[in-house]
């Protein structure tokens, strides 16, 4: 019996030794912390904690998969966050040592302290909009705007003329889609619905639906633009969703965030001159957002412009709110609307 105790005790002394030199060989981050948070354009000095007697060849610093520094040495490297996108990144060391490679993973946040630029509105021109319209995407085109309304049973896509706020063109959805954002690329128009997790492909000269498309990781379907070479699209959370304008496959996203944290809510979409112009549910405002790297450059407080004691009931007032802009690019002509407003607004903006 003492033999077998003996050679237990042994067993359990090298195993833990064992153990105790395999965690001394552990390489972790020292710098920074697990989800820790930093504000974009500052520096983050990245750093390993490597036990001291490790032999180490090389290197290889990451961030969301793409390499920013190499190193043969133990030293600290310092990673440029100016022009990554906000929100969680994905920090990866790569460390060869012997014949044996490490790779470690690290999270922090990236976040902006920049105040956006206050910007006030001219107000240009009042034309008539249809009050049954529930407005959820528009666009200029051709002369003309498009427009996609919501809810069940009521949903349309049409074409309309903006001097009248009468529809040139229209088709219903079908009843059990709840329309969403839309926009025109090439000879097609796309169409997000709200919860049905499902996209619709219009044929833009005759308004026949072609075919639908499914969503993968985004959430809902919100709003949509296009800025040339891919469709950007919201979901209700503070993502831009980037979309494959030709075959409707997301292939990533950006996080939108100002100085006060994440915005969410984020509706109808507008690219332009290079900006993501969006409405805010719910806010009566609107953000211009840098589509490169989520951060808010300017707002926009449009309140003045929401019809005075025109919807009578709680819930028009809290649902018939702003959501709705169009850009004429050729006449530098900015429009908005809302959902059953009895108006569409050309304004022009400036900084206050």
């Amino acid at each position: 019996m003492r033999k077998i105790i003996t050679i237990l005790l042994l067993c359990t002394t090298l195993f833990q030794l064992a153990c105790s030199d395999k965690v001394g060989s552990y390489i972790t981050f020292k710098n920074p912390l697990q989800g820790e948070s930093f504000h974009s354009g500052k520096p983050v000095r990245i750093e390993l904690d490597i036990p001291e007697k490790t032999d180490v060849q090389a290197i290889t610093y990451l961030v969301d998969g793409k390499e920013f520094a190499q190193k043969n040495t133990k030293e600290f490297v310092t990673l440029d966050t100016q022009n990554l996108p906000l929100g969680y990144r994905m920090l990866t060391a790569i460390v060869k040592r012997g014949d044996q490679t490490d790779t470690i993973t690290n999270n922090i946040i990236l976040t902006t302290d920049k105040k956006p630029i206050k910007l006030k509105y001219t107000l240009v021109n009042t034309f008539p909009h249809d009050t049954s319209s529930y407005t959820q995407g528009l666009s200029f085109v051709d002369g003309q705007l498009l427009e996609s309304t919501g809810r069940k049973g009521f949903s349309q896509l049409k074409y309309v003329d903006v001097r009248t706020g009468k529809a040139i063109k229209a088709v219903s959805l079908k009843p059990e889609y709840f329309g969403e954002g839309s926009v025109k690329v090439g000879n097609q128009i796309i169409v997000l619905t709200w919860q049905e997790n499902v996209g619709l492909v219009y044929d833009a000269a005759t308004l026949e639906e072609k075919t639908t498309f499914p969503y993968q990781a985004s959430r809902e379907g919100w709003g949509l633009t296009y800025d040339g070479k891919q469709l950007l699209r919201s979901d209700g959370s503070n993502k831009i969703w980037f979309m494959n304008a030709s075959t409707f496959k997301e292939e990533g996203f950006i996080e939108v965030y100002d100085n006060k944290g994440a915005v969410e809510r984020l509706n109808e979409l507008e690219y332009i001159d290079g900006k993501l112009y969006a409405n805010v549910y719910g806010a009566n405002k609107i953000v211009v957002i840098n589509p490169q790297t989520g951060i808010v450059e300017a707002e926009l407080d449009l309140t003045k412009l929401v019809p005075k004691n025109y919807f009578k009931d709680d819930y028009e007032i809290g649902n018939n709110v702003l959501n709705g802009i169009a850009y004429d690019a050729a006449g530098k002509r900015l429009f908005v609307t809302g959902k059953k407003w009895p108006n569409l607004f050309e304004i022009k903006l400036s900084e206050k």
